[in-house]
């Protein structure tokens, strides 16, 4: 009994050292990268971020302030590019927000403008490659989109927190895909922590089944959605032991096919980041650093 008890301990502390991660995050104004260990390596100020990519040159591509696609290179924490979304490209004097932006082949970058209501791309001089507009039934420069991600097949998803949707469009702008993120038959409710409720959809990943996988913001769950609409897999507030789901932000498939789940809002001693198997909904880590990076960690990336 005492033998199979150490072996089962044994195990236990594999596991648990083989699932740390290195996390890329933004929070309590501090842009940082945390090692496997929990210390950080490396930090600048930082704030408002609510996209984040850790590109292969090991620079950091993000937003400043909502208005800027700034690329950071952390050995010297200097800003070393940027795309002024206020002044290019026809904004001059609009109120613009940048919440999702994307690397894209040969130097290129995705952008999607809440307010101007487009996704544009645009090569590394800021000149224009593509607009697509967008389709927005309540717009609003803060709340017109989330993440948003250019497929392989050319379209974009993207997640339209004010109308509660998840679209996607062709290279031209048309819709070819929507879903409307349910409310499953409860009140709306106001607020940003676990009480609150809604469909504020924040982000989207598409399967290579051709499903979607949605973070459903204050909708406090992660759904799996066919090209049909179905729901065919879901995690909702309390579904994981021990742990409460609020504004739901970040998704990441791993190599090893486990999920990564942002938990924004969530308060103290909850995960910020949270990593399941997809197949049984075990956890298998957690990153909780509250008294370091607050309330707010809305995006986070998990580095590999």
């Amino acid at each position: 009994m005492r033998l199979a008890l150490i072996l089962l301990t044994a195990a236990l502390f594999t596991l648990a050292a083989e699932a740390q991660h290195r996390v890329l995050l933004q929070g309590k104004d501090r842009l940082a990268i945390v090692g496997r260990d929990g210390a950080v390596e490396w930090e600048m100020p930082w704030s408002g971020v609510q996209d984040l990519h850790y590109l292969e040159n090991g620079h950091i591509l993000t937003v400043d302030r909502f208005r800027k696609v700034v690329e950071i290179n952390p050995a010297t924490s200097a800003v070393v590019w940027q795309y002024d979304a206020y002044r290019k490209n026809g904004n001059r004097d609009k109120r613009i927000e940048i919440h999702a932006v994307q690397p894209l082949p040969e130097g290129a970058l995705m952008v999607a403008e809440s307010g101007a209501g487009r996704i544009i791309e645009v090569d590394r001089d800021g000149a224009l490659l593509k607009e697509v507009p967008l389709k927005i039934e309540k717009p609003d420069a803060h709340r017109d989109t989330r993440l948003a991600r250019k497929l392989a097949n050319g379209h974009y998803l993207v997640c339209h927190e004010g109308d509660g949707l998840v679209r996607e469009y062709d290279g031209a702008g048309a819709v070819v895909w929507e879903f409307a993120v349910p409310l499953f038959d409860r009140e709306r409710a106001d607020g940003h922590g676990p009480e609150a409720f809604g469909n504020q959809v924040f982000g989207a990943l598409r399967l290579d089944s051709g499903n979607t996988l949605i973070a459903t913001g204050n909708g406090h769950s992660v759904l799996e959605v066919t090209p049909e609409k179905e729901i065919v897999w879901a995690v909702h507030q309390n579904d994981l032991p021990g742990i409460t789901l609020a504004w739901v932000t970040t998704l990441a498939l791993l190599p090893n096919g486990n999920l990564i789940i942002g938990n924004c809002h969530a308060g103290p001693g909850q995960p910020q980041l949270i990593e399941i198997e997809r197949t049984t909904k075990k956890v298998v880590w957690t990153f909780e650093q509250f008294d370091a990076f607050g309330n707010d960690v809305s995006n986070a990336v998990v580095i590999e």
